[in-house]
Parts: structure tokens; sequence; C-alpha cells
């Protein structure tokens, strides 16, 4: 059986951009895609990390963890987690997550948080039985274009 290959996206290929976007139409209804260009500028943001992974040699999930410096300490934010429909219920998000941690954890980050939503309930248990705890608080948020 295959194994589950995580790695960091260091070069911006034109190869991933496909399969970026079937994963993102599947994260999200909005119809967020992501161009050769927009991926290009991600791979080169210092402050950003893209992580896929493959199985079968296939693109089947990504991550995104980003990372900033605030007076109160190095803080990182795992965004759009998301899996392949279908190969989900093979612990491949649970990977994604555990490798975005010991990645954090690599760079001395000193909070690691995210966001799901309440309707996510298998993302939502996934996160807490990797440790996470569900801070109270209001997420806001606003558009700027």
């Amino acid at each position: 059986m295959a194994e589950l290959e995580i790695f960091e996206v260091k070069e911006a290929l034109s190869c991933y951009v496909e399969p970026m976007n079937c994963l993102l139409g599947q994260l999200s209804s909005s119809g967020i895609g992501i161009t050769m260009e927009q991926l290009q500028a991600l791979v080169e943001c210092e402050a950003s990390h893209l992580f896929l992974a493959k199985y079968n040699g296939e693109v089947v999930a990504m991550l995104t963890l980003g990372e900033y410096l605030a007076p109160t300490g190095r803080k990182m934010w795992i965004e759009d987690v998301v899996v392949d429909n279908a190969v989900r219920g093979h612990s491949f998000g649970r990977a994604m997550v555990e490798h975005a941690i010991e990645y954090a954890k690599g760079l001395g980050c000193g909070t690691l948080m995210l966001t799901s939503r309440p309707s996510r309930v298998a993302a939502n248990t996934l996160y807490r039985s990797c440790g996470f705890e569900q801070k109270e608080t209001n997420v806001y948020k606003m558009i700027i274009e």
C-alpha cells in the first residue's frame, strides 16, 4: 500500500494548480481558485508555508501555515485544510495537521491557531483530538477589495 507523502511546496509548478483548485472547490462553495501567478506569490511569501500531500502519485490534501510576529510572541495559523473527498477516512487530515504542528514547533512557534466552522463536525473533532482547545472569542472578517 502506498504511503502519504507530505511536502512543502518550494517551487510553483503548473501541475499543482488543477489539483489545488479541485481541493479548494471541496473546501468552499465560493468558487475560490488559484492561478499559477497566485501559486507563485504564495510559494515566494516567506510567511506562508504551503503543504501538499500525495497518495498514489496524486495530490490528495493541502494545508497552509501562516506565521507572524506580534508583541505577544510568534504566532502561526493553519489555513485551508482540505482532504479530497475520495480519500477521506484514511487519517490524511490528521497526518497533515500533525505535520503542521511539528513544523511550527521546529520554528519556535509560541501559539498555533486555526478556525473551523461548527458545521465541520469531523474537522472539529480532529482538531480537538490533536490537542487544540476551543478559544472563547469572536472572529470578525472584512473583505477589502
